[in-house]
């Protein structure tokens, strides 16, 4: 009796065990697959990338690309020069570094060192809320709203300027 109760409990953990493997085997399958369409992506990108910066090159040298000081795509005389778009990333990025640096520094000082619980648990979600924002809407935030602010102190600012972007960057970065 006692090795017929063994037998039927040794049987129904086979049973569970083969399950188990065949519930493991599909999640396996299915997290392979999903690595696979993630690692395809970005072999498709980095492929469309390539084939589209060799046409491009053909019409333009890589030498002219590098050197030149215009970036005019649209007009009748067109110039393709990457220096502008440069300087232009890195003024952004130099302003967003000013705005980030010392707001970032005293709120995580401000967070870890002063703020009771109940206010980190309220001040936290709202700074990680702020890296789930896409980057568009803040482009257009700074476009939109924070330029005709700035032009309201600076009017004689253009309404695409370096300023209302670095500043929005700035914010934009401060989860990071």
């Amino acid at each position: 009796m006692e090795s017929a109760v063994t037998a039927i409990a040794l049987r129904d953990l086979s049973l569970k065990g083969r399950e188990k493997s065949l519930c493991e085997f599909f999640i396996e399958q299915l997290l392979f697959l999903s690595a696979s369409l993630a690692v395809l992506t970005t072999v498709g990108i980095i492929l469309v990338l390539g084939v589209e910066a060799a046409s491009f090159f053909r019409e333009i040298s890589v030498w002219e690309f590098v050197s030149s000081s215009q970036w005019t795509p649209l007009f009748f005389e067109k110039h393709y020069g990457i220096l502008p778009l440069l300087c232009g990333t890195v003024l952004v990025s130099t302003i967003a570094i000013f705005v980030a640096l010392p707001a970032g520094l005293t709120i995580a000082i401000f967070l870890s060192e002063f703020a009771s619980r109940r206010l980190k648990a309220i001040i936290k979600p709202l700074l990680e809320v702020l890296a789930g924002i896409p980057t568009v809407v803040y482009g257009y935030f700074a476009l939109v709203v924070v330029t005709p602010i700035l032009q309201k102190f600076f009017p004689d600012m253009s309404g695409f300027n370096a300023l209302s972007p670095g500043i929005v960057m700035g914010f934009m970065i401060l989860p990071l």
